[in-house]
């Protein structure tokens, strides 16, 4: 079978964003420390090259990986090989069991999405993008639920699926004790629908990250009708996606 030089080119491309940058691991490290404690299981759904897995698995933590991209899972089976605290599961996730069409972008895997072509085509219509998504397959969808299910219930969970957030969200009915979302500006409906979710599910609050930066946008968290209006206040000049991050405030109360 004859290699994609758009797949080698874009699985390398990730590899130096997410494992190249210097000092980028330590950082990482440092920053899910606050969630993050040795034994504890975590879910990275949407785990691309698995760097936030990696990071989880130094601090000890047990890690259940979800990825339906081929090219992502065959680097995580090699990245990973012989790793008993990880755990690769080869599906999307979504708001029910079943299948779905995953939207492939070989060049620029970061972006491989289930979500419908409308954020797509708004994707492309900012030129700081520059996307082709030249790739279907069909995928098996699990839901949060069957993961907690089969798992446990992790101590954090990362949420990354490329605007269909919501959609894993919708297929969760614990509160979980810390989690992230990621956001984009240009969808406020699905972040704000993140948001009251999220609040029905317990009593949260939240902060979040711009980019790659891991560091908190807030010296203090807030509560849902706080970040709401803070989200919807970011600038044109400030970096158009980030992630959410939302901790119960009293985890035990919540969680029994």
């Amino acid at each position: 079978m004859r290699s994609n030089p758009k797949k080698q080119l874009g699985i390398l491309r990730s590899v130096f964003i997410y494992y190249w940058k210097p000092f980028n691991r330590r950082r990482l490290n440092r920053f899910y420390s606050q969630f993050i404690q040795s034994g504890d299981l975590c879910f990275d759904i949407g785990a691309h090259l698995g760097n936030r897995s990696d990071s989880w698995l130094q601090l000890g933590a047990k890690v259940v990986a979800v990825e339906p991209q081929p090219a992502c899972i065959d680097f995580l089976h090699k990245k990973f090989h012989g790793e008993d605290r990880f755990t690769l599961v080869k599906k999307a996730v979504g708001r029910q069991s079943g299948t779905a069409t995953l939207h492939i972008s070989n060049l620029t895997p970061t972006v491989t999405t289930l979500a419908d072509a409308g954020w797509r085509d708004m994707i492309n219509e900012d030129t700081a993008y520059q996307v082709n998504w030249d790739e279907t397959i069909t995928v098996e969808v699990i839901t949060l639920d069957g993961l907690v299910e089969k798992y446990g219930l992790p101590s954090f969970c990362k949420i990354d699926v490329e605007n269909f957030e919501f959609e894993v969200l919708s297929g969760l009915n614990f509160p979980v004790p810390a989690l992230s979302v990621e956001f984009f500006r240009e969808t406020p409906d699905i972040t704000l629908a993140c948001i009251r979710r999220l609040k029905a599910l317990g009593h949260y609050e939240f902060n979040w990250s711009f980019g790659e930066t891991q560091k908190m946008y807030l010296t203090n968290w807030v509560n849902a009708e706080e970040v709401i209006v803070m989200l919807h206040g970011i600038r044109p000049d400030q970096p158009a996606s980030g992630d959410l991050y939302a901790r119960l405030v009293d985890p035990i109360k919540n969680i029994s």
